[in-house]
């Protein structure tokens, strides 16, 4: 999932800005209105509700454990990545708690708050995923799920996150309970609508008669590859080259560009796809 280019100042960056957004987002959304879904997390909101204390610190506490199972399961990269997320994540919760304290929800529309809470918690989660890290917890079930099985990263989050969930029922009341039943299952679907669009590139067709000067670009602006096939037209029998290419979306516009510069007559299909495994793009975990 991770991109290979992308250096660990841009990767540690962008975990870190997720880690705050999801931080604040369960502080202001989920833990004021009891809702317990999204694992850990969920987990803490019930464990807070029976036995008092800080749902924040029991986040913290039972993140460290799971970490220190899976650490040697996912690998040193993806364990020490999830350890720094697992570290802001805990750290924020920790100082808004005390800047900030919040003991009720900020709204009177648990819809809304609902809402805005599995929408932030999904997209977050989602990026974590696709830089092969995790926020913790029963995300870190997920990814040990997608590791060793073809369970997608969605439905492993609603396997691992079903009990905490049905607790909710007990422990609180049938309309918390209801809530964090909505919350959980369009979080879990939601995640993965948001990787696949993380993932998304663009597979070129291309039908020309420049197939060197276009696969010089692919190579040399673009950094990636191509494969060139021979063919030849039904209709007129000429021979043709046919260049088969992925690139990612925003290479898309430059390629289909420079294409039609050389060529304004070349045949060109574009597809879109999600699910490209391989040196630039993803490996498998």
């Amino acid at each position: 999932m991770l991109d290979e280019h992308m250096g660990p100042i841009k990767k540690y960056s962008i975990l870190t800005v997720g880690a705050v957004v999801l931080a604040l987002a369960n502080y202001v959304f989920k833990f004021p209105n009891h809702f317990s879904f999204g694992g850990v997390a969920g987990f803490a909101v019930i464990l807070s509700g029976m036995f008092g204390g800080s749902a924040s610190t029991y986040t913290f506490v039972i993140n460290m454990l799971l970490l220190l199972i899976a650490f040697p399961i996912l690998g040193k990269e993806v364990a020490m990545r999830s350890f720094y997320v697992s570290i802001v994540f805990s750290g924020v919760l920790e100082v808004a708690q005390y800047v900030y304290p919040i003991d009720k929800p900020i709204t009177n529309q648990p819809v809304l708050e609902l809402v805005f809470s599995f929408m932030l918690l999904a997209v977050c989660s989602a990026i974590f995923f696709f830089m092969d890290a995790s926020s913790g917890g029963t995300d870190i079930i997920a990814l040990i799920l997608k590791k060793y099985t073809n369970v997608s990263i969605g439905m492993a989050l609603l396997l691992v996150d079903f009990a905490v969930v049905v607790i909710s029922f007990f422990v609180y009341n049938p309309t918390v309970g209801l809530f964090s039943f909505a919350g959980f299952l369009a979080k879990s679907f939601f995640i993965d609508s948001v990787i696949e669009s993380l993932n998304l590139c663009k597979y070129f067709t291309i039908v020309s008669d420049n197939a060197d000067t276009i696969c010089n670009y692919i190579h040399k602006e673009l950094n990636h590859s191509a494969t060139i096939m021979s063919a030849e037209g039904s209709y007129s029998h000429e021979p043709k080259k046919v260049i088969m290419t992925v690139v990612n979306r925003d290479q898309a516009l430059k390629l289909r560009k420079f294409v039609r510069s050389v060529e304004p007559h070349a045949f060109m299909m574009i597809t879109n796809s999600s699910e490209i495994i391989g040196k630039g793009f993803r490996n498998t975990m």
